[in-house]
């Protein structure tokens, strides 16, 4: 799933976004979204958000997770 819709993307999901300095490159990073950034209900490039651990960029994956336990299915 893409992450450049706000309405896709809640605090407590898993994502994989792309920081500033790894735009060129492409690295991705894994972590869980403790809140959104981006005030517009879509963005091109990606929703902005600031994972758990303090790091800030745009989502470009969103991990599958269950319905009723919000857990991801990857597991």
């Amino acid at each position: 799933m893409a992450g450049t819709k706000r309405s896709e993307i809640h605090p407590g999901d898993t994502v994989d976004i792309v920081l500033k300095q790894d735009q060129a490159i492409g690295r991705l990073t894994r972590g869980v979204v403790k809140e959104l950034l981006t005030g517009s209900q879509f963005h091109p490039h990606g929703i902005k958000v600031r994972l758990t651990d303090g790091k800030v960029g745009r989502v470009k994956a969103i991990q599958a997770k269950t319905e009723k336990s919000g857990k991801d299915t990857n597991t």
